[in-house]
């Protein structure tokens, strides 16, 4: 895999994060989850989605519930923690701080 590609998994899984965050109880489905992605640059394909979910549910940052047409998944407390920054990964792009608003 190249260097792009690797990148541009790191910033998905962080998206993923992100955006579960977000969420009202931290879940969200695959196919929102492309068009989220698309929305923040890291176009991605509903089978990248799905892959990245499967990562991401086997390192125990999400859970998922696969219901054959769709897949619904929610941030466990450490996806969360990682998609705020206070926790980090290895294998997904640390977020980049955001100014304080006060």
């Amino acid at each position: 895999m190249s260097d792009y590609q690797e990148t541009l998994r790191r910033h998905r899984r962080l998206a993923i994060l992100r955006h579960l965050a977000a969420c009202a109880e931290y879940t969200s489905n695959a196919s929102i989850l492309v068009d989220v992605l698309r929305g923040v640059g890291v176009t991605s394909t509903r089978s990248q989605v799905i892959t990245e979910l499967a990562w991401l549910s086997e390192q125990g940052f999400v859970h998922n519930d696969d219901r054959g047409d769709f897949v619904i998944t929610s941030a466990t407390d450490r996806g969360a923690e990682i998609a705020q920054g206070l926790a980090t990964h290895p294998d997904i792009q640390r977020p980049t701080p955001r100014p304080r608003v006060i």
